[in-house]
């Protein structure tokens, strides 16, 4: 390799350095992911929530991973609070019955979330709509509870450009908790929709609202926010169990992936990238300079062909016609034996004529000439040209109809 060689490879190998360095200090990407998991820290997480449960509600808080389904009708003694926040929280026709008729029997369902489907929202008599930030470049509604106690807080949230409200409201049936709206200017009438609210049910009550994000780790930790997620959850019902859900949510609850801790892990992460470019680097260098090239060895000819035209040249040129007669029936013979499996002890057995007719799909008189013919050419002692000839067409048609040509 010439110096000049060296010199670019050396640069090469420094660039390659310097972008790993950059690559590696980058500030991490911050995954907006709305997982809703209890264990995620990323923003739109809830672990922040369910530490914050664990510790204002102590020996009340029950993770559930199960189906809401399997875990009301298979588990005895299920009282208190079932809460619920997903993006979107869906139950299936049955698991929505015994939710419905375990509420009735004097519990409380919380539901945070965005899209509700329908037969919940006819059962209460609600509609859903979108609240769109109209008139604004910039993403902003405000978020207020009812309740007087509040003092009519509001509390900004930037990041999305529409949220959901509920509408066509029960008033004698339904109670308003929490409320959103956008910023007007002066020529326009503040319009203020509802997100949450509270309607009882047989002996029990179902809470819904429609800002899951207040229970996320983002909106917790985003200034005074925390005020307002504590206003909501201070719905619950006090002294009796809380059981979290851990089955609806959009995120995975756990990696089956081995490589996903690894993989997850910045510097193991690293490790793992340079590991195979290491490898790539190797194969390429290594590869080039210890393969060889590979002779080419031509295949062994087939010389069958060209030693039995030799041998069938000499009986011909000698005239020794009855010779390659009798080859040309004795290797008939063998082909019958092997192809079509009969006996040829007795060429003129019935039998035997039928089965070979059977199995060569050829007329059975046509067997009986061709059978006989053979017969005669074996017993002379001269054979002429045209007798054979006679004899292979014959013997060529018949292999035809075996092979169904």
């Amino acid at each position: 390799m010439t110096k000049r060689g060296r010199i670019y490879i050396i640069i090469g190998l420094l660039t390659l350095l310097g972008i790993f360095l950059l690559e590696y200090n980058k500030p991490k990407d911050i995954n907006w992911f709305p997982s809703y998991v209890s264990h995620h820290k990323i923003p739109y997480g809830t672990y922040v929530l369910n530490d914050l449960m664990e510790k204002a509600f102590p020996n009340a808080v029950q993770q559930v991973q199960k189906p809401p389904f399997e875990f009301l009708t298979r588990t005895d003694s299920v009282q208190g609070t079932y809460f619920f926040v997903n993006e979107t929280v869906t139950f299936e026709e049955a698991e929505l019955n015994a939710i419905l008729d375990w509420v009735d029997q004097g519990n409380q369902l919380f539901v945070a979330s965005e899209y509700f489907e329908q037969k919940l929202l006819d059962t209460l008599h609600l509609e859903q709509i979108n609240v769109y930030n109209e008139g604004s470049l910039e993403p902003l509604f405000y978020l207020e509870l009812t309740n007087p106690k509040f003092q009519n807080k509001k509390f900004e949230f930037k990041r999305d450009y529409y949220t959901n409200s509920f509408d066509q409201l029960d008033t004698l049936r339904t109670i308003v908790l929490g409320e959103v709206y956008t910023r007007t200017d002066s020529t326009e009438t503040l319009s203020k929709h509802v997100n949450t609210i509270k309607q009882d049910f047989g002996n029990g009550e179902i809470i819904l609202t429609c800002f899951p994000k207040a229970f996320t780790n983002y909106f917790i930790l985003k200034d005074n926010h925390l005020t307002y997620t504590a206003g909501l959850l201070s719905y619950l019902e006090k002294g009796g169990n809380i059981y979290m859900d851990n089955f609806h949510k959009s995120g995975k609850s756990f990696y089956t992936s081995p490589m996903y801790l690894f993989l997850n892990t910045k510097e193991f992460r690293w490790a793992y990238y340079l590991v195979l470019i290491g490898a790539l680097v190797y194969i390429i260098f290594e590869g080039k300079r210890k393969q060889r090239a590979i002779p080419v060895v031509p295949p062994v000819k087939n010389q069958t062909l060209a030693f039995t035209r030799t041998i069938a040249d000499m009986y011909f040129e000698k005239g020794e016609l009855h010779l390659i007669t009798k080859h040309k029936i004795d290797y008939f013979l063998e082909y019958l034996r092997s192809k079509l499996h009969v006996s040829t002890q007795d060429l003129k057995d019935e039998t035997f004529l039928k089965n070979v007719s059977m199995r060569s799909n050829t007329p059975l008189e046509d067997v009986e000439k061709l059978m006989e013919l053979m017969d005669k050419l074996r017993s002379k002692s001269m054979v002429t040209e045209t007798e054979l000839k006679n004899l292979n067409q014959k013997i060529e048609a018949f292999k035809a109809n075996v092979d169904g040509k």
